[in-house]
Order: structure tokens, then C-alpha cells, then sequence
């Protein structure tokens, strides 16, 4: 599997990662621990070596299965881990905290779930706008210094963000929302990024199973799945992005011999420096990642992909809604 070099840290990782925020069970409609277990083993077996977690992923649920699923199957030494810190909650409630306090506390919940000494991408989760963020990259510098974390990274911030952050720590990585349907970034934070020499962590590469292809437009979500809110999925909405990735798949299978989840991931791979998560919670989610190697996609069909994209989805929605509060609850 191709590989990238996280930043200038040495770490050294392949360019599909597993995202296991489904695998937490939290916003998903819960989890199956021991199927969760076998995709994150199925996973590395696959050379899929970067494992992404969180520990508001199901409230540690998710590090915790991360853990367990490297440790009992002897492949702690095959994969790196990818968590995050500076998402707190309370009765149910996510908030944003990265007082260097709490992250002192944090790192050492994460090392004990996961299992490890050592995180190998220790990421700020959203932007805390009521904590310097100096305070919170001085906290992690000291972090890497004592060898507790091998690079540093952030996700959904802003170039602006990441400047002030970088003044006291040296920032390898930026964790965004970026697939086929939620671009964004490419009118900030991937020029920076390239520029910066971050590698980008693209979540949501698959656009929350949207890109899969498995979808219809009658398709419904229960529980607690995050997908209920999301604007993209109400049935007002979802026919157009069903006629976009049938339209994609039709393009992929015609000019690459591939199927749009593929081309999905392949899109993503070929915009810069960067990691697509593929989310999955079963080992046969995984299977069309064998068709994401080994090609890549050209100019032209890069057009067509625009074009569908501009007559299918004319006014696209964006990620926002996945959001946590800014303000902290009062504690």
C-alpha cells in the first residue's frame, strides 16, 4: 500500500487509514465489539498500518477496542495510532477543552485504553476558542519531548489557527472533513497545507457511507446515527447525491474499471499530501480498498467528475453540522 511520511516526524504510515469513529458505537447506532475487533485486525492485514480513534469515539469505547484489538492480535508493532484530545463531555455532552490540565490527564487515559506508551499522532480535536492556543501546543510539545507522542497534528482548524499554533509547536498534521461532495478545503487549509509541509488527514473520505454506493434514496437511519441530522441525508436531499454517486459509479466503472467507493478514496489520494480515513465497523467494508492502489485518476476524467458533480449537486452541502458547542458548559 502507498505510503506518506506524517509531517516532518518520521512517522511513517499508509495513505488509507482506518477511521473507527462508528466502531466507538456513539452517533453510529451502537457497535459489535468483537466484529469491530476483527475489522481493525482484517485492517492491518489488508496494509492499512494508520488506525485513527478518539476518545469521545463512543466516550473511550473506541480506544478502548483500538487497544485491545493491537495488543491481544500482537500487531502494536504493525500499525500506528491516531488519537485525539480536547473534546470533553458531560451527561451525554460534547464540549471543547484544551486546558493544559485536562490534556495532562487526557494522555494518560489514552496511553491506558489504547494500551501503549507511546501515541504516535497525538491530534487536537476541534479548535478550543476559550484556551490559548499556545497554551495548548506548549502542552503537546512537552508531550513529544518526553517521548510520550511521536507528532503532533490538529483537525478541523483554520490557517490562521494552525499559524498561531505552530509558533510554539511544531505542527505535523491537520485532520479536516474532505471528499468528493465536501471541498471546502480547497480554498484554505490544503494550499496551506501543502505549503506547510502537513500532511492532510482527509476524515469523512467516503462522506459518511454517502460514497459507498450501498445507498438509495429511500435509505432511513435509527438510533442515536448521526446521519439523522445530517442535511445531506434528508429525503429532500439525499435523491441528488444518490443521482451524483450513481452518475460516479457509472464514470468509474466505465473509464477505470472500478466502483465509485474506490474512486472516492483514489480522489482523495490524488489531491496532495494526503490520508483518506475509510470508516468501516465490518471486515467486508474493507474489501474495494484493494481497488483504491495502483492507478491513478487523469485530468480529463477529473473534469467529468466536476461536471457531474456541478449538474447532480449544484448547491453542495457542507460538514458544519457536525460542529461541537464553541463555550463550554458551566462545570
Amino acid at each position: 500500500m502507498e505510503s506518506i511520511e506524517i509531517g516532518r516526524s518520521g512517522v511513517k504510515t499508509s495513505r488509507v487509514g482506518l477511521g473507527t469513529w462508528a466502531i466507538g458505537g456513539w452517533m453510529w447506532g451502537g457497535t459489535d465489539e468483537k466484529e469491530a475487533i476483527a475489522t481493525i485486525r482484517s485492517a492491518v492485514e489488508r496494509g492499512i498500518t494508520l488506525i485513527d480513534t478518539a476518545p469521545v469515539y463512543g466516550f473511550g469505547n473506541s480506544e478502548e477496542i483500538v487497544g485491545k484489538a493491537l495488543v491481544e492480535g500482537g500487531l502494536r508493532a504493525k500499525a500506528q495510532i491516531a488519537t485525539k484530545l480536547g473534546l470533553a463531555w458531560k451527561d451525554g455532552k460534547v464540549f471543547r477543552d484544551s486546558r493544559k490540565g485536562r490534556i495532562e490527564q487526557e494522555i494518560e487515559d489514552s496511553l491506558r485504553r489504547l494500551q501503549t506508551d507511546v501515541i504516535d499522532l497525538y491530534q487536537v480535536h476541534w479548535p478550543d476558542l476559550e484556551t490559548p492556543f499556545e497554551e495548548t501546543a506548549e502542552a503537546l510539545q512537552k508531550l513529544l519531548d518526553k517521548g510520550k507522542i511521536r507528532a503532533i497534528g490538529v483537525s478541523n482548524f483554520s490557517p490562521a489557527q494552525m499559524d498561531a499554533f505552530s509558533q510554539v509547536a511544531r505542527l505535523d498534521s491537520v485532520q479536516p472533513p474532505y471528499n468528493l461532495f465536501e471541498r471546502g478545503i480547497e480554498a484554505d487549509v490544503l494550499p496551506y497545507s501543502t505549503a506547510k509541509g502537513l500532511t492532510v488527514l482527509s476524515y469523512g473520505a467516503l462522506c459518511r457511507g454517502l460514497l459507498s454506493g450501498r445507498m438509495t434514496a429511500e435509505t432511513r437511519f435509527e438510533g442515536d446515527d448521526l446521519r439523522q441530522k445530517d442535511p445531506k441525508f434528508q429525503p429532500g436531499v439525499l435523491p441528488k447525491y444518490i443521482a451524483a454517486v450513481n452518475a460516479l459509479d457509472k464514470l468509474a466503472r466505465e473509464r477505470f474499471g472500478k466502483t465509485v467507493v474506490a474512486l472516492a478514496a483514489r480522489w482523495v489520494l490524488d489531491q496532495g499530501p494526503t490520508i483518506a480515513l475509510w470508516g468501516a465497523r465490518r471486515p467486508d467494508q474493507l474489501n474495494a480498498i484493494a481497488d483504491v492502489e495502483g492507478w491513478k485518476i487523469d485530468d480529463a476524467a477529473k473534469a467529468e467528475i466536476d461536471a457531474i458533480l456541478s449538474r447532480t449537486v449544484p448547491e453542495p452541502i457542507g460538514p458544519e453540522f457536525m460542529a461541537p458547542p464553541t463555550q463550554r458548559p458551566a462545570l
